[in-house]
């Protein structure tokens, strides 16, 4: 069983694929997306998603502006901003839009695994809270 679905997003062809074969080296499955309107497609499309790892830097939808819609539409899923060109504005931005975390390209691969596997524990907390409310509702109507 993989450790968590993952949807790679960046601009950067080359990069998605060799971050792409190191991830699922280590058990994520991963999918890609090239735009912030890609990412946006494929999460409709997979509610087995659980984290974003999404670019800031991208033509036509910026990774904050991709990053306030996945907030917006698919609140659960986390997302952690990478970027190259790191800015204390952007960073503050995302986390304050709901950001997992940020880290600089080229991250350590063991750090974005922890990373990955931090924020997975977070989605799947919220979901069995969520859950957990539910069965209480409905085992309190009938009482």
């Amino acid at each position: 069983m993989k450790i968590a679905s993952i949807l790679l997003v960046d601009d950067e062809v080359q990069f998605v694929e060799t971050m792409t074969k190191r991830l699922n080296k280590r058990d994520f499955e991963v999918s890609s997306a090239h735009s912030g309107t890609q990412a946006l497609e494929e999460l409709k499309k997979s509610s087995q998603i659980e984290v974003v790892l999404l670019d800031v830097k991208m033509p036509e939808m910026d990774g904050i502006e991709a990053l306030r819609r996945i907030k917006a539409d698919f609140p659960l899923v986390e997302v952690i901003m990478l970027t190259g060109h790191a800015t204390v504005e952007s960073a503050i931005e995302g986390m304050k839009l709901g950001a997992f975390d940020y880290l600089m390209k080229p991250c350590d691969i063991d750090i974005l695994v922890a990373k990955v596997k931090d924020a997975t524990t977070k989605k799947r907390s919220h979901e069995n809270k969520i859950v957990d409310a539910r069965v209480k509702e409905i085992i309190g109507r009938r009482a």
